[in-house]
């Protein structure tokens, strides 16, 4: 694998970009507020339209990306997606409650009130629940990882989400004493996962079937390229417009709901990491398998806060923050990921080999 090919631009420098639209949204709020009450007069059922499109903008191309077909495979190698389901859903959302409660309700008491810190608990417990989907082919090219078979995971783990992050979210939730119905989280499961998802799926194939596997890797697929980037940054200049007044007068918050999360992105690391290790996995498993759990599907994430609990709610500024930090926690870990390669052996004995 040629490792030249480096993270795109607008992709290495996410959290820049993210900045910057912080700023813009909350200039906006605060010096044209015409604009986020014109926008926010569009919404159906909770969840605002033009920030729903934005969201389809932002996953469908992402979606298109995931072969699918790849699942057939799934039983060629199996040790690399039990530590990868293991990571993800028996272990990961649960850390993150425990880990964001115990700085938003212990460590951080005197600094934020019992019903910020419920807010900002659900939008961590809301990226604990979602594993990153499309960033982490990224990250697996970084890390030199096995492309094969990081599609298999990111396939499964796409397919986990719509059975498992509902009732995840729902049980964190409501023992975090936050009562959300059932329905709203159901319907944005299937306007923010199903939709584009399904969608991707029949894009991907149709186009292969017309135009062939090639076009649609080397011509199509680029051409989307940056849209899943702009779609996001055009959603958080209109998510700061509405929170606008809660970022001037709380700036300390974002430092504080970034603690939390940056912490449990290295934990779930190391968890997965090591745990391929220990399972002598090939580095070019358990590399992109660590990636996948410590990273998270932030464009899902935000979708439900918003839908959930409204743009202008504290949850979804704790989702934005996990945008924020997590590009450069994650290009440290790839550094982290190549410099202990070595901890892998190519060959490892009675391992059986991913095929490529």
């Amino acid at each position: 694998m040629n490792n030249k090919l480096q993270i795109s631009f607008f992709d290495k420098y996410l959290t820049v970009w993210v900045v910057l639209c912080m700023i813009a949204g909350v200039l906006t709020g605060r010096f044209l507020p015409g604009i986020p009450a014109f926008l926010g007069r569009f919404e159906y059922a909770r969840v605002s339209i033009p920030i729903a499109v934005l969201i389809w903008v932002m996953i469908w191309p992402m979606m298109m990306k995931v072969d699918f077909t790849s699942i057939r495979n799934v039983g060629r190698n199996p040790k690399g997606l039990y530590v990868t389901w293991v990571a993800n859903w028996l272990i990961k959302p649960f850390t993150m409650f425990a880990i964001a409660s115990f700085f938003f309700f212990v460590v951080f008491k005197k600094l934020i009130t019992p019903e910020l810190a419920r807010d900002y608990l659900a939008g961590a417990v809301l990226l604990g629940a979602a594993p990153c989907t499309a960033m982490v082919f990224v990250w697996s090219h970084l890390t030199r990882g096995n492309p094969a078979y990081t599609v298999v995971q990111v396939a499964t783990n796409d397919l986990i989400i719509l059975i498992a992050f509902v009732p995840i979210v729902a049980l964190l939730l409501g023992v975090g004493g936050i009562q959300v119905p059932w329905d709203t989280l159901f319907l944005s499961v299937g306007l923010f996962v199903v939709i584009p998802l399904v969608g991707g799926m029949l894009t991907r194939a149709r186009v292969i079937k017309s135009k062939g596997a090639d076009y649609f890797n080397q011509t199509f697929l680029p051409k989307f390229g940056n849209v899943t980037i702009a779609g996001l940054l055009l959603t958080l200049v209109l998510i700061f417009s509405f929170q606008g007044d809660v970022i001037l007068n709380n700036p300390l918050h974002i430092i504080l709901i970034a603690i939390p999360l940056i912490i449990q992105t290295y934990l779930i690391f190391f968890i997965a990491y090591l745990a391929g290790k220990k399972l002598c996995l090939p580095h070019d498993v358990a590399a992109p398998g660590g990636m996948i759990g410590a990273s998270n599907f932030f464009e899902l994430s935000v979708a439900v806060a918003i839908s959930l609990f409204g743009a202008s709610s504290p949850v979804v500024l704790a989702t934005i923050v996990g945008v924020l930090v997590e590009v450069p926690v994650m290009l440290h870990l790839v550094k982290i990921a190549n410099r202990t390669s070595t901890w892998f052996p190519a060959n490892p004995v009675g391992c059986v080999q991913p095929e490529s």
